[in-house]
């Protein structure tokens, strides 16, 4: 077996995986019991077609099928960060500084007391 053929079997063999892992990431996505579920399986599953391409880039010897990818990689994090901001729902924000955010509460929990009348 030539280096030629080794490297002809190994492209095939990942290939062959990539699919199979893409059917599964596909199914992933349609029966995803959360939407950041379903939207990590859309993600992942434009990272292994993005592969896919790439391996069938070296594995075809056309190279414009890796600009082909690069586009395809754009396109995909634009889709999935505006699917990101459009369906993730915007909850109350963790506060980028707890510590302060607890003392202001106490001072506000403290001052509340003060304004009651008993």
């Amino acid at each position: 077996m030539s280096i030629g053929n080794a490297y002809r079997l190994l492209y095939t063999c990942s290939f062959a995986v990539l699919a199979v892992l893409t059917g599964i990431m596909l199914i992933r996505s349609v029966i995803g019991p959360r939407i950041t579920d379903r939207i990590m399986s859309v993600n992942m599953l434009s990272t292994m077609v993005i592969c896919s391409i790439a391996i069938l880039s070296k594995l075809l010897d056309e190279s414009y099928l890796a600009d082909v990818a690069l586009i395809y990689a754009m396109i995909s994090f634009t889709a999935v960060m505006m699917m990101a901001v459009m369906y993730i729902p915007a909850g109350p924000e963790e506060p980028a500084f707890p510590g302060l955010m607890r003392s202001a509460g106490k001072k506000r929990a403290a001052a509340s007391h003060k304004g009651r009348k008993h």
